[in-house]
């Protein structure tokens, strides 16, 4: 299904969108596709208007695994904007040990980056294959290559680009290009047709070939500027641009060395600092910052001891989330019409403990449900790449027809529900749980029966007494190969419990 363009989409069709992913939380999923509905309206006002008009942030309210974050996620991902998930835990105030908040926004320049590189290159994806297969042809056959010109000295040229005058580049022998090509011209083009043609149908896949690649130059000085997005990494990074790359001979397939020219012809096709640009402005008129457990750094007023850090978090996090521009390596990005959705479960702090400020920062709140066994019956079946597809899908790899009957699904779902009201809460999270132990135990069947399907599951896990179980011996010989007489043991205790019929007489 083609995806649908996101400025055309009205947010009764984002809702729609988000349902086929997540159960439930309407009204979350409301917010957000007014939020993301508001951004392409922005887009059609004035200049004069459009700078005036802020995004309204969220604030979703629910305990864990109710869909929060994948809200959040999928959003993004169908807005087509950058995305990133932060924890509030991991930023503390200015002066204790931890991440700065404004690295949350290095990141998403970070993010936005990447994601213009990945569709740049996808833009030129055929001709860096074309100049990689090129590449290819030149080591299977040097007799054919072109004339070569010697590469300039990179090291002076910097050096005489920051120096000027002061260091002049090193004058180095004009170096004629030379001829490698030994072949007449009318055979070395049918030898490099006839290569090309293998090397793009796989024929050349496997074989090894010796090629040389570049690699940057590091200066072991990272651990200067601490963590943070302008610190020692980013200065270890830019001074070590300075430094000539020096070339490493490594002997890989060709496949693999084909993979690696086209991402090289690919980079030499892009502008990137035309990427640079495109990503900081999509950052900053699209981007999506989903903080999670604001309600961690919630303190109490007139405590002492974590809170006093914890209130310093929420005060960073201020200027970030009203407005602010933040320097990255890329450039400048401000936060203007960044939409920061912010996310906790809030069982024992409460919205109003955070601080005024931070709270008028957020001026949409949405509560979201707990699930009920209902609706865990909905997760296991009806989204796109449900649970029970997913489960289905890998034992399938094995051979295994994994067939789960309704009856099996509401059971699943009830367990779920019951061992959430007893224990901790952990909304969808615990279908995994249930279904790791419900499945855990099936044997793929032999290889001369992989065709063969396997019998309906219950909800324990065992086998209905009309089907056919895997053999217990099967069972037996794949666990005691590598076992002792604990495990054996353990293995005929299982085999007892999954009602094999004929486990007493082989113990016996």
């Amino acid at each position: 299904m083609p995806n649908p363009d996101p400025q055309a989409l009205t947010p009764r069709q984002i809702v729609a969108e988000l349902d086929r992913y997540i159960v439930g939380q309407a009204d979350a999923k409301h917010a957000v596709a007014v939020a993301m509905r508001n951004r392409y309206r922005r887009e059609r006002l004035p200049d004069a208007v459009r700078r005036e008009v802020s995004p309204k942030n969220i604030l979703m309210i629910g305990p864990t695994g109710v869909g929060k974050t994948e809200i959040a996620r999928r959003l993004a991902t169908l807005a087509g904007a950058p995305f990133i998930k932060v924890e509030a835990t991991k930023y503390t105030e200015v002066g204790y040990v931890g991440r700065d908040v404004e690295s949350m926004v290095r990141d998403l320049a970070e993010a936005a980056v990447r994601m213009v590189s990945d569709e740049r290159r996808a833009d030129v994806r055929e001709s860096a294959d074309a100049a990689a297969v090129e590449r290819i042809v030149d080591i299977l056959h040097p007799e054919t290559a072109a004339a070569q010109t010697a590469a300039p000295n990179g090291f002076a040229a910097s050096l005489g680009s920051i120096f000027g005058n002061a260091f002049p580049q090193q004058q180095q022998p004009q170096a004629a290009a030379t001829a490698t090509r030994t072949l007449p011209d009318d055979e070395a083009q049918r030898v490099r047709a006839a290569a090309r043609t293998d090397v793009e149908r796989g024929f050349y896949d496997v074989r090894l070939i010796e090629i040389d690649l570049e690699e940057q130059a590091q200066l072991p000085i990272g651990v200067l500027g601490g963590e943070g997005g302008m610190g020692g990494g980013d200065m270890s990074e830019m001074l070590g641009g300075l430094l000539p790359k020096k070339k490493v001979r490594k002997k890989v397939t060709v496949a693999d060395a084909r993979r690696i020219f086209a991402q090289q012809e690919a980079d030499k096709l892009i502008d990137m600092d035309a990427v640079k640009r495109e990503a900081l402005r999509r950052a900053g008129d699209h981007g999506i910052v989903f903080i999670d457990e604001i309600d961690k750094v919630a303190g109490h007023e007139g405590t002492r001891g974590p809170d006093v850090s914890r209130e310093g978090v929420q005060r960073d996090i201020l200027p970030i989330v009203e407005g602010s521009t933040v320097q990255t390596k890329h450039g400048p990005l401000a936060t203007d019409h960044v939409l920061f959705i912010a996310a906790g479960a809030f069982h024992v702090a409460k919205p109003s403990d955070l601080i005024p400020e931070l709270q008028g920062r957020f001026p949409v709140r949405v509560e979201l449900t707990s699930l009920t066994a209902d609706d865990f019956e909905v997760i296991l079946t009806q989204p796109e790449n449900a649970l029970i597809g997913q489960y289905r899908a890998l034992l399938g790899t094995d051979g295994v027809d994994l067939v789960v009957t309704p009856e099996a699904i509401r059971e699943i779902a009830q367990i779920a529900m019951r061992v959430n009201e007893e224990t901790e809460n952990i909304g969808a999270r615990r279908l995994h749980t249930v279904l790791e132990r419900v499945l855990d135990e099936i044997v793929p069947p032999k290889k001369a029966a992989r065709s063969r399907s396997m019998p309906p599951t219950s909800a324990s896990g065992s086998t209905p007494s009309s089907a056919t179980p895997t053999s217990p011996a099967t069972f037996f010989r794949r666990k005691s190969r590598r076992s002792g007489p604990a495990l054996r043991e353990r293995c005929w205790r299982r085999a007892e419990r999954s009602g094999r019929p004929d486990f007493r007489s082989r113990r016996s």
